[in-house]
């Protein structure tokens, strides 16, 4: 059918609100009778799918995070929407008549998750019911308008050789990681924002033993993988007072506790590091997690630059971060948004004692493999195993 007339499915909110009740065609017809316009069936089915779509799941969100293949839905204010099914993000048809209507969607979305947010509160990042990973930031914080962030989960996930069948990495890299995997070497997965390295840690812990016990750390429970024994920890915001928060690095310490055969932290990101590191330092074989970074390369810097932050000095952030980590597989997102491991490295020592991550293996974007310089390391580190 045609556009709605300007105003006329508020005019409907407003009297439906004046009296509460379930939402029917029935009263949203009565509404806009009271609203004196006449209208016919059409026009009142119309209105009352408009609304049904505000109060129920994403709204108009809802199709877009039923394609498939979709990894995100983004919303920039009232007028673009866009949505990435793993080839980077492309606009959709989809858009708001004004930021209003995209503030009450975001504010709706954040109650099912038991937050607030308004102008005291103008920011919250949650997880919802369904797993889908929420973020909003509210005008006039947000330009040009609201800002929404859906991160959409994989049911069941992508096993490892999927994601060799996708071009994720070649069958090499995956014995490699395979390997590494059973040597019960520390490593971290590197990379930017939208990389995989969330999918390729859970491929790579879905491929472990099923006698051990995984205990998995996080800010928003993300990681999902295909194994019969995993106890997650998610960390938990402050109430509207500021108290009852828990973070990271208390979920890690409380983990150490719970006797992990391998200890996950979903993101590094905060003071966890230094708990991470130290965990790492003292016979829990085998732990991993995820950092942002540019490059393998950068990874020492990244964990100098978040051991300084929680307290931990330059130089004994350098030292456990050589005797904790073994490995460092980082992930790169080409100019056409497909995602790679493009390169294993292992740590070393620079002159004046800081750490290096020197690269073992190089991958091109064809897939191709070329050996880096400490590669033989690797490969002794792979047979020694964590010895």
């Amino acid at each position: 059918m045609d556009e709605l007339p300007l105003g006329l499915v508020d005019a409907a909110r407003e009297v439906l609100a004046r009296s509460p009740g379930d939402l029917t065609p029935h009263r949203v017809a009565q509404a806009l009778r009271d609203t004196g316009r006449p209208v016919g069936d059409a026009t009142v089915l119309a209105v009352h799918e408009v609304l049904r779509r505000d109060v129920v799941g994403a709204g108009p969100l809802e199709p877009l995070l039923a394609l498939p293949g979709v990894t995100d839905v983004v919303v920039n204010g009232s007028g673009a929407v866009y949505v990435d099914r793993g080839e980077g993000l492309e606009r959709s048809e989809v858009s708001f008549p004004d930021d209003e209507s995209v503030r009450r969607l975001a504010q709706r979305l954040a109650s099912l998750g038991g937050r607030r947010l308004d102008d005291a509160s103008p920011y919250v990042d949650l997880r919802l019911a369904d797993g889908t990973r929420f973020h909003a930031v509210l005008a006039p914080i947000a330009r040009p308008g609201t800002a929404i962030s859906l991160r959409v989960p994989r049911h069941g996930g992508f096993t490892l050789d999927e994601l060799v069948a996708a071009g994720t990495l070649s069958e090499p890299v995956a014995r490699l990681l395979d390997r590494v995997l059973a040597a019960r070497l520390a490593f971290l997965v590197s990379g930017g924002t939208g990389t995989g390295k969330t999918t390729l840690l859970a491929a790579l812990l879905s491929r472990l033993p099923p006698s051990e016990r995984l205990v998995v750390v996080e800010d928003a429970s993300e990681l999902r993988p295909d194994h019969p024994h995993v106890v997650g920890l998610e960390g938990w915001p402050a109430n509207a007072e500021g108290a009852g928060a828990v973070d990271l690095r208390t979920l890690v310490r409380q983990a150490l506790r719970m006797r992990p055969d391998r200890l996950v932290v979903g993101e590094v990101r905060g003071g966890e590091v230094v708990e991470l590191l130290a965990a790492l330092n003292t016979g829990h074989e085998g732990g991993c997690g995820t950092l942002h970074a540019n490059s393998a390369v950068d990874v020492p810097a990244r964990v100098e630059a978040l051991a300084l932050a929680a307290g931990l000095g330059r130089e004994a952030a350098h030292s456990q971060l050589a005797a904790a980590v073994d490995v460092v597989v980082h992930l790169a997102r080409g100019p056409d948004g497909t995602r790679r491991v493009a390169q294993v490295a292992v740590p070393g020592r620079d002159a004046t004692g800081l750490v290096t991550m020197d690269v073992a293996v190089e991958v091109t974007p064809a897939l191709t493999l070329h050996e880096g310089p400490a590669l033989d390391r690797l490969l002794d580190r792979l047979d020694r195993g964590r010895s």
